[in-house]
């Protein structure tokens, strides 16, 4: 039995306390950060013993989007553009643009299998407005629904050919935040119209998506409360309903200062709100156990969802690296 949570380690190396704590909850999966990575041989040993210590192939994921958000790095791992640079070659011909995400992907999703890395934290569907915090900023395909949904997709397409789930982010949109929510509790005042005709919209192309990962984000014209994370309204209404997401949905990181309360308390709201998943990234013992406290086993619709998931972990599409990397490097370039 797995719980219904996803951690991550403080180093290079699994401690003995770590060792001990995730044999004794098995969580149902792991992520890695900067901190945890140094070279392949030694991210592939740390993803292969998380396994052996829960005793099944348990998902690891990692945020590689390229730019600015990616934890692998030179000069061990290949760079990649930011979701922006994609938008601008579909800007002057959309087949391009196109085949450059689903590329630009499908070889990110090479180097994350081979040091045994299965899900990335891709694509960013937000859509951002001119005056918001920059945390999404180039992240972003665009600012239009359309042309962000169509790169989404051949991102997706990318990486599940490669093997490598995507986690659609962060639903249902944190384009229009007015502050970064890694610090502060973003507040959206848009209408209810006005985001289901914006920030909603790319999501719902994406109903169908294995994983996604919710928004620190309160939308005041449908929860004044709470943000989407630890709110019933805009997980069952707008996230299951009017957007019509299917697959297994997880919290963004539980330790991010947008949300209020203990380690705990945040799981649990999490929890009761919808969210399938919790997921914590820092690494720290104490909020771990503390979260763990208050996670349940993963069972029912939820570990359905997570079941299902889990099965497009397999390569569907085998490339030539070399030719594709020189492929890439021609449509990226200036």
């Amino acid at each position: 039995m797995t719980s219904a949570a996803i951690y991550g380690c403080a180093g290079l190396t699994l401690s003995d306390v770590e060792k001990s704590f995730f044999r004794d909850v098995k969580p149902w999966g792991f992520i890695l950060f900067a901190r945890n990575i140094e070279n392949p041989a030694q991210v592939a040993a740390l993803t292969a013993e998380f396994r052996t210590i829960v005793g099944w192939n348990a998902p690891v994921l990692v945020d590689q989007e390229g730019g600015r958000v990616a934890r692998l790095r030179p000069p061990r791992w290949r760079s990649y553009p930011p979701g922006k640079r994609y938008g601008e070659i579909y800007d002057r011909d959309k087949s391009l643009g196109l085949e450059a995400a689903e590329l630009g992907a499908r070889l990110i999703a090479d180097e994350l299998l081979s040091v045994g890395i299965d899900v990335d934290c891709l694509p960013v569907l937000d859509v951002p407005v001119p005056g918001a915090h920059d945390v999404i900023g180039d992240r972003a395909y665009g600012n239009t629904p359309t042309k962000i949904a169509a790169l989404a997709a051949a991102a997706s397409n990318g990486l599940l050919a490669g093997g490598v789930l995507p986690v659609i982010k962060h639903i249902p949109g944190h384009g229009r935040a007015g502050v970064d929510s890694h610090k502060s509790l973003p507040i959206v005042d848009a209408s209810h119209e006005t985001l289901s005709e914006t920030d909603f919209a790319p999501f719902k192309a994406f109903a169908n998506a294995p994983l996604a990962m919710t928004a620190h984000v309160i939308y005041s014209s449908i929860d004044r409360e709470h943000p989407a994370t630890t709110s019933a309204r805009v997980i069952e209404d707008v996230i299951r309903d009017e957007i019509g997401f299917t697959g297994c949905l997880m919290s963004d990181d539980l330790s991010m200062e947008a949300l209020a309360g203990e380690l705990g308390e945040r799981a649990r709201a999490s929890l009761d709100a919808g969210c399938d998943l919790v997921l914590h990234c820092n690494g720290k013992m104490d909020e771990m156990l503390a979260i763990a406290s208050e996670v349940p086993t993963l069972e029912g619709t939820a570990f359905s969802r997570a079941e299902a998931a889990l099965l497009g972990r397999k390569v569907t599409k085998t490339i030539d690296i070399d030719q594709a990397l020189d492929r890439f490097s021609t449509l990226i370039a200036p």
